[in-house]
């Protein structure tokens, strides 16, 4: 089975609202915008077997939907910058999804996730772009606010090992009450 993860789908209207933040930084390769997502849990590689019990068991989760709002445009990497990405402002019903779907991965058998959770929508992956580069970019597109959109479900994406990331497949979806 390929790679898997768990997201947030974004909206198409709120996608293409980010996509006129693209450009601005050579070396940048921006993420087209249909694949533009807030990443739950990485799941990585595993065998069919596998998959079947990651899906039957994500099946059992029962949350609310709720409201988000993206507020912020920032980088990884510090002086090293490696993406850029718009913030996501963590409200409890998605921290409280992401932390539920952590438990039941390792229910599973499958390693903690060693960082913070930081829930964000990657815009761009940075290679040979300088810190005066990035710091310039988000000088000028830092302040970006989306407008709320609601998140009536989650889905568990399937992809391929590629460099920009995506395509991303849908390989079930996940309705939030």
């Amino acid at each position: 089975m390929p790679r898997l993860f768990t997201a947030i789908e974004i909206p198409p209207e709120v996608g293409s609202d980010l996509s006129l933040l693209r450009g601005g930084m050579a070396g940048a390769r921006w993420i087209d915008p249909e694949n533009y997502h807030v990443t739950l849990r990485f799941v990585g590689d595993v065998d069919d077997a596998m998959g079947r019990d990651i899906m039957l068991m994500l099946g059992q989760v029962r949350r609310p939907a709720f409201d988000l709002v993206l507020d912020g445009v920032d980088q990884f990497g510090g002086h090293k910058p490696r993406a850029v990405f718009a913030s996501v402002k963590a409200t409890p019903e998605l921290v409280e999804l992401q932390a539920e779907q952590e438990r039941l991965m390792q229910r599973l058998g499958l390693g903690a996730e060693g960082r913070n959770y930081k829930p964000h929508v990657t815009l761009a992956r940075l290679r040979d772009v300088s810190s005066r580069q990035v710091a310039d970019y988000l000088a000028l597109k830092g302040g970006y606010r989306s407008p709320r959109f609601h998140v009536p479900r989650f889905v568990l994406y399937s992809s391929r090992d590629s460099v920009g990331g995506g395509p991303y497949v849908v390989e079930a979806a996940y309705p939030l009450r």
